[in-house]
């Protein structure tokens, strides 16, 4: 079925191109704007670089998340400098169609970015993304350091071993090296000429094969991904008097006197104002202290450390990063392999049990357990 779909849309699709002239015959300046290197990362804005078949289907889900700044369609992984989108079609160049995503990773991490990317495409595709055959559409990685490095192979791993897939996932993973932006007729395509891309997107296959293989979970990033925080009147009428006054006014709450101080199931915790995850049950300890203790938060969740200097001495502040909810604070009291303790007031979290992970929108934590 999948193969009849595909044979069908690749005829429908290059008659697209015949109808309304758009890249696939289409003539245009070969002169694109180059990005030797692509952007500039700092502690603020850092960058993603993905490759998952035609560009055009790969921005709008990236440019729908809070954290986001720019989401750019261009080329990578070839040796040719500044190549044109007709030289890179041709499959000679050795680039790869890509998105550059520009974020800020204390809004949204790069792991999320992972999760979105991989409900766009078939990683299980060598020869190219649906009707687009060649290398030039095949799928790709390319982190920008270690770190991404790391985060990278460890999801694509739990990918393959999740069974999602009837093959192995071959979606290689490697080092960044330079971005060549596309020129303007290609950038937010989707939104420039909706209707040429809704043909295209829909009878590609696309569409159909990421139905099949993630049902309704696909067009469901993580439900905090898009967080906005409401403002203060609504959140004091969705939270409770103890955690509005917790999360958005500093407070502490009663030692021995609170939800999960004792709590031994299985979970993670998340952010009651926004649903981010925060903490593990894998990493919690009873500390004797009356609160719940973690050694470290969930690894590649990025937390606010702030000065504290309330008391007569300074403590460190911990607060969240998407929902500014003040969470607790870190002592270095903590047993090994950190030393630390993550003190968090029960009323700024919400546990989310292992068996509701999935169905809450949390899958990829499963792997922790």
């Amino acid at each position: 079925m999948r193969t009849f779909i595909r044979r069908i849309g690749a005829s429908l699709v290059l008659a697209a191109g015949l109808v309304f002239g758009t890249s696939y015959g289409e003539a245009e300046n070969p002169q694109l704007e180059a990005v030797q290197g692509g952007m500039t990362q700092t502690d603020a804005v850092a960058l993603a670089t993905f490759a998952g078949g035609c560009f055009w289907c790969m921005e709008p889900p990236f440019e729908k998340l809070a954290g986001v700044n720019s989401v750019v369609s261009g080329f990578s992984g070839g040796d040719e400098i500044n190549p044109s989108y007709r030289q890179v079609s041709s499959g000679r160049t050795g680039h790869k169609e890509v998105v550059q995503v520009s974020f800020d990773p204390g809004t949204v991490s790069y792991r999320e970015l992972l999760d979105v990317y991989w409900r766009q495409f078939d990683p299980t595709d060598a020869g190219g993304s649906f009707v687009d055959r060649g290398a030039q559409y095949s799928s790709a990685i390319y982190f920008h350091d270690e770190e991404q490095r790391q985060l990278a192979i460890a999801s694509r791993k739990e990918l393959d071993a999740s069974g999602r897939y009837p093959k192995l996932i071959v979606t290689e993973i490697m080092p960044y090296t330079a971005f060549y932006a596309a020129q303007d007729s290609h950038q937010d395509y989707y939104q420039q000429n909706k209707i040429r891309y809704r043909y295209y997107r829909y009878n590609s296959g696309r569409d159909a094969y990421l139905d099949e293989i993630w049902g309704e979970s696909r067009m469901d990033p993580p439900k905090y991904a898009g967080f906005r925080k409401p403002s203060d009147k609504e959140l004091k009428q969705r939270l409770s008097d103890l955690q509005y006054r917790v999360t958005q006014r500093e407070a502490t709450e009663r030692a021995f006197d609170n939800t999960y101080w004792d709590n031994k199931r299985a979970g993670i915790y998340v952010d009651v104002v926004s649903g981010e995850p925060l903490f593990s049950s894998t990493e919690k300890y009873k500390s004797g202290t009356g609160w719940p203790s973690f050694t470290r938060p969930i690894k590649g969740v990025h937390l606010v450390e702030r000065k504290d200097r309330k008391l007569f001495y300074t403590r460190i502040e911990l607060r969240s990063a998407m929902a500014d909810s003040h969470l607790g604070h870190i002592f270095n009291d903590g047993p090994p392999p950190t030393g630390l303790r993550y003190c968090v007031n029960s009323a700024a979290l919400r546990f989310v049990a292992v068996e509701d992970l999935q169905q809450e929108g949390y899958g990829k934590f499963l792997s922790l357990f």
